[in-house]
């Protein structure tokens, strides 16, 4: 029997704001995506089958809020589709100078991080995003973003290799490698085989 919905909010919901802060980086644009995607989420729990993996389908659900609250800001409108998406994630970025990182937020411990990821090209970002912090399937990043399988997991694996290429530049200049060494611990922690 799949549990209540308020027990998915509070066992879901803090992935599903890491995800949709990574594709929209940090902010009220998150927050909202984030609330419309529970907002979503309530309407179809009804009829949702039991079998179903609530995590993914909500970070699916995630993906769709994201690129709507992008849409919706936008002021030309930009047709749908998988492939667009990225496409939409792209121009927000270029309008945003590229970074999308809030001054002060307390709920993100270290904002540098956020800066790195914000800083990756979209593709990349968002299949970062979708497998580390959402725990998708590579088939479920390619369904998402119009690619293929292979070309999902390429895009991750470069996206942390660029991770960790800016992450130590950054903490070599302070002298801190401890850092490098559990980031990464941390991510092959997270990191699930398909």
């Amino acid at each position: 029997m799949r549990a209540p919905f308020d027990a998915a909010v509070d066992r879901h919901g803090p992935t599903v704001l890491r995800v949709c802060r990574a594709v929209l980086g940090p902010g009220p644009d998150a927050d909202d995506a984030w609330s419309e995607t529970f907002i979503s989420a309530l309407r179809a729990w009804p009829g949702l089958p039991e079998d179903t993996d609530v995590e993914a389908w909500l970070v699916r659900v995630a993906h769709r809020r994201a690129v709507d609250v992008v849409r919706r800001s936008a002021r030309d409108a930009v047709p749908g589709g998988a492939a667009d998406d990225i496409a939409v994630l792209d121009a927000r970025a270029q309008r945003a100078g590229g970074t999308q990182v809030a001054e002060s937020d307390d709920d993100v411990s270290d904002s540098h991080v956020w800066e790195v990821v914000a800083a990756l090209p979209t593709r990349q970002r968002v299949c970062v995003a979708y497998r580390y912090l959402g725990g998708l399937r590579y088939a479920e990043i390619a369904e998402l973003t119009g690619g293929t399988e292979a070309a999902a997991r390429r895009a991750a694996a470069d996206g942390i290799a660029s991770l960790r290429r800016m992450i130590t530049a950054g903490n070599s200049e302070t002298g801190n490698t401890n850092d490098v060494a559990a980031n990464e611990a941390d991510l092959r922690a997270r990191r699930s085989d398909d």
